[in-house]
């Protein structure tokens, strides 16, 4: 039977989705599910762990060095528990791609990417060439799988688990080379853009950074995450840790609303797994609109204001 350890992604406050997203992918591979939380004054993120269905066991390590999410603290930690473990799982957030690696690279074993479905315990399936192929990947018999999972192909678990929790402490100090400075996110109190279930987004066709103005007020009154196609990044209308698409995030929201946006295969790589898309473009061949639940052909500046009106 597989014994599966998830490295749970937080921001020292509550439980990032994802790691409910890496439980269910867990599920799919079937065994014994752990999941390893480390930071400072981590015992709500743990209970939060905790109660996610299927979970055992929350391994709880905390330590002031361990606040901060720097790879090279948080991966000794993690092959300080890692024994015994067939699989050590974590998302494929920025946390994940930055973490994984080096825990793969400390286990002397290759690393597994975006794992989107389980065909068998060792053997899963990945996309390739933005998500226009999809191809096989086996790890050899004996090997500890070390893999990112990608949280866009996975519902999250649900929360009526019961595992136990287990608080520990560091097994290694701080590293010396790498130093935390700080965190800056440009969205407010908006949701997050990889985990919120709504999400805006605006195009080259939204005009300037001071026109993106029409898309935080939308976002604000549908409470969902600000999102922009590599055109609207390029040009400078806003940062790039907003864009989405295949050199951007991955993104599977409830509803995405796309405006201004032509629909490159680059960028519709990055919502192909949303429930539902609306896009609303004055072009009407704007090759979004081929993927698009709802499509509206129009202007922007007039139909955002009438949507707004709608929700007030």
């Amino acid at each position: 039977m597989s014994k599966i350890l998830i490295i749970a992604e937080h921001d020292g406050q509550s439980l990032n989705i994802s790691t409910a997203k890496c439980v269910t992918c867990a599920q799919a591979i079937g065994g014994n599910i752990d999941i390893a939380v480390f930071g400072s004054g981590i015992e709500t993120i743990a209970a939060e762990a905790a109660s996610l269905e299927s979970v055992a066991r929350v391994i709880a390590v905390d330590a002031e060095h361990l606040s901060a999410p720097i790879a090279a603290n948080w991966a000794n930690e993690v092959l300080a528990i890692a024994d015994g473990y067939s699989h050590l799982l974590g998302p494929s957030t920025t946390l994940g791609k930055d973490l994984m690696p080096r825990i793969a690279a400390l286990a002397g074993v290759n690393q597994v990417s975006d794992i989107m479905a389980v065909n068998a315990p060792t053997s899963f399936k990945r996309p390739i060439y933005a998500g226009n192929a999809i191809i096989d990947v086996e790890v050899p018999a004996g090997a500890t799988v070390v893999a990112t999972v990608r949280i866009a192909s996975w519902q999250a678990a649900a929360t009526t688990g019961g595992g136990s929790v287990e608080v520990r402490s560091a097994s290694s100090n701080a590293v010396k080379h790498t130093r935390y400075v700080g965190l800056k996110s440009g969205g407010g109190e908006r949701p997050d853009l990889q985990s919120a279930q709504r999400v805006v987004s605006g195009g080259r066709g939204v005009g300037s950074e001071e026109n993106f103005k029409v898309i935080y007020s939308l976002a604000d009154k549908l409470g969902a995450g600000v999102g922009a196609s590599r055109a609207a990044v390029d040009a400078g209308y806003v940062p790039n840790e907003m864009q989405v698409g295949q050199t951007g995030k991955i993104i599977s929201p409830d509803l995405y609303m796309a405006f201004g946006i032509s629909g490159a295969i680059q960028h519709v790589t990055g919502i192909k797994d949303a429930g539902t898309i609306v896009a609303i473009n004055k072009d009407s061949e704007s090759p979004i609109f081929e993927i698009a639940d709802i499509g509206l052909v129009g202007d922007l500046f007039k139909i955002i204001p009438e949507l707004e009106k709608l929700l007030d």
